[in-house]
């Protein structure tokens, strides 16, 4: 609450929020006088109120101590105390318990900055919280997400970040070593379909020994495996992929899916439903094998992709799609020298020299316009539930957004 009277307020008296009825005649005379300079997101939700002494005891008990003006009590919205819109995890169970619910603005605090958010992308991760099954997260009821893109209140930069939640919000307070500039001809969509599928999809190459490839490998062309390739960071993968050389070999549930990651550079689909992808790799590449399968099934598919490897081969895993825990038989490894690799982004992202080193190259790659976000379908957030279906079902093709206005 922000008050502009004669008196001063103690220390006793703190900020409180006040959802108030439409102005009334009284309040309507005081307002002049008070000279209001707030910013307003919901003007119908925050408006002027008088309240009168014998009323103003019981705000007080209920909301905190407020400024009282003689004997009543005139109170307003203070920009930063405002109520924003969010996508909330009521509850776990799945995308039924998402809903949309007003919050209290977040505050800055040490290391963090404020963004309003404009946009936020839709990950496995997300689905896989609303099921209780992302380790670290909080106890429900909290705000959903871990990507964004918005506005930096501080300089009005346009921004995109990760977090571990709390981004499916019209503001977040985000770390600030964790926001990246926007390329000027991308879109908000675009912006948010890139830190968790670009990142993810580098530090999986990293992980596979593949960054610098031309250096440590000369004339020899690696082969990867791409499970998910019409996916968000399937695709991203398929784009770095290129960049770097290797012969890429992807997974979808459909041909027109496939067709359309070919043209983004993928050299040889697999539909995995017409046939197993275990012997589609056999044939292909007559029984040889990959140099690394990015694997993010779970289940059966971590052995089933360890079998695919080649001699000395690497499994990157760093998801379960299938709601499966992964089962990794070792004995596997042995043979052909092979090892498995996790990845997880929430650990890296803590490594601000790995994150930093990873951000210098991909900003390489945006300025000269080989990186390019993928944008399959953006629905506002009222229809969250809906969105989170579409990833569940596989019937997403690259990034699913969520505009949060």
């Amino acid at each position: 609450m922000e008050f502009r009277t004669s008196r001063q307020p103690t220390n006793l008296l703190r900020p409180v929020i006040c959802i108030a009825e439409p102005m009334n005649e009284t309040a309507k005379k005081q307002r002049p006088a008070l000279r209001p300079e707030t910013r307003q997101r919901h003007p119908k939700i925050f408006q002027w109120k008088y309240i009168p002494g014998e009323k103003s005891a019981g705000l007080r008990r209920s909301h905190g101590s407020a400024m009282p003006v003689g004997r009543n009590l005139v109170v307003r919205p203070c920009g930063k105390l405002l109520l924003v819109k969010a996508i909330v995890i009521s509850r776990l169970g799945g995308p039924e318990a998402l809903e949309v619910r007003e919050v209290p603005d977040p505050e800055p605090s040490a290391g963090k900055e404020l963004v309003d958010v404009q946009a936020g992308g839709l990950n496995f991760a997300d689905l896989m919280t609303t099921q209780g099954g992302y380790p670290g997260a909080p106890k429900p009821p909290f705000i959903a997400g871990r990507e964004f893109c918005g506005v930096r209140e501080n300089d009005k930069q346009r921004v995109m970040g990760y977090a571990q939640w709390a981004a499916f919000a019209e503001g977040i307070a985000a770390r600030a070593e964790l926001l990246w500039p926007v390329p000027r001809n991308w879109t908000v969509e675009e912006g948010a379909a890139f830190p968790v599928n670009y990142f993810t999809a580098y530090f999986a190459y990293w992980k596979a020994g593949l960054i610098g490839i031309e250096k440590t490998k000369p004339g020899i062309v690696p082969r990867v495996l791409i499970h998910a390739a019409a996916g968000g960071v399937g695709t991203a993968a398929v784009q770095i992929g290129k960049l770097l050389g290797v012969e890429m070999y992807g997974t979808s549930s459909s041909d027109e899916k496939l067709a359309r990651v070919k043209a983004l550079g993928l050299q040889h689909g697999i539909n995995y439903k017409q046939g197993d992808y275990e012997e589609a790799i056999k044939d292909l590449t007559h029984g040889e094998g990959m140099d690394a399968v990015f694997e993010m099934l779970g289940g059966e598919h971590t052995n089933k992709s360890v079998r695919c490897l080649r001699d000395f081969g690497r499994a990157i895993v760093y998801g379960s799609a299938t709601g499966q825990k992964s089962e990794l038989d070792t004995r596997l490894l042995y043979a052909k020298g092979a090892s498995v690799h996790g990845l997880w982004l929430t650990y890296l992202s803590a490594k601000h020299e790995l994150m930093n080193q990873a951000w210098k190259q991909l900003s390489i790659w945006i300025s000269q316009g080989h990186l390019h976000p993928v944008v399959g379908h953006v629905l506002p957030m009222d229809r969250a539930i809906e969105a989170y279906q579409l990833l569940s079902e596989g019937k997403n093709f690259g990034k699913v957004i969520l505009r949060i206005e």
